[in-house]
């Protein structure tokens, strides 16, 4: 049986890393460490658990890349679809769902420079990440990473990302649930009616993401 969030959340992972180059805000190189996929499988397995393993969901089109519908123009005339994938981990009796931007360091990934590698980098990453949100192992990874990342000035609007935001609600969640508080529990005592109310709320932000994405299209008469 796999080990509890508290005992998973205090392994130090960082030995078991590697490194990879990305660049700030500023454009300034950086190597940040990151937890190869096989590794965290492995240590799934050393810490309890007996079937681990992740496979990228498909869109209506049978492609493993997830995007917006219309494309949009952001702030330097490039033009995206917010391009994402979703892998679906199972860890035993547990089963879910974790998406994953397609990411050039820290930059999107715009429609012109797609590639498979870079799909199955993302994919790679989504199942480290929501191993990471469910279980805690190398939970510390993604906090540290967060907080190396400097966002300006916090009054200009324009360095807020709703996603991070999401991001953020979603590991208060999680840290409620590695503190054996049910689901159930959690919506009676925030006054929700029910389950699903959660995961409407979170799919809330990324419905709210888009919409803004389609607000920069439209085009003002003048």
């Amino acid at each position: 049986m796999l080990k509890p969030y508290k005992e998973l959340r205090q392994i130090d992972v960082l030995p078991y890393c590697d490194k990879r180059e990305t660049k700030d805000e500023r454009g300034k190189k950086k190597m940040v460490p990151y937890l190869n996929w096989a590794k965290c499988k492995d240590l799934l397995h050393e810490n309890g658990a007996e079937t681990v393993y992740y496979e990228p969901l498909l869109n209506a089109n049978g492609s493993s890349l997830f995007m917006t519908t219309e494309p949009f123009t952001d702030s330097k005339g490039n033009r995206n679809r917010c391009f994402e994938v979703r892998v679906k981990i199972v860890i035993d009796d547990l089963e879910f769902i974790q998406n994953y931007p397609l990411l050039n360091g820290m930059y999107v990934v715009r429609e012109d420079n797609v590639n498979q590698l870079r799909l199955s980098n993302a994919q790679a990453r989504a199942f480290v990440k929501g191993v990471a949100i469910r279980t805690g192992l190398g939970f510390g990874l993604w906090v540290s990473e967060d907080e190396t990342v400097q966002h300006g000035n916090d009054d200009d609007l324009y360095f807020h990302n709703i996603l991070k935001i999401k991001e953020r609600v979603e590991q208060k969640v999680t840290k409620l649930l590695g503190n054996e508080l049910s689901l159930q529990q959690i919506v009676e005592q925030t006054g929700l009616q029910e389950e699903d109310d959660v995961r409407q709320f979170m799919r809330y932000y990324t419905k709210l993401y888009n919409f803004e994405g389609m607000l920069d299209q439209i085009k003002v008469q003048k």
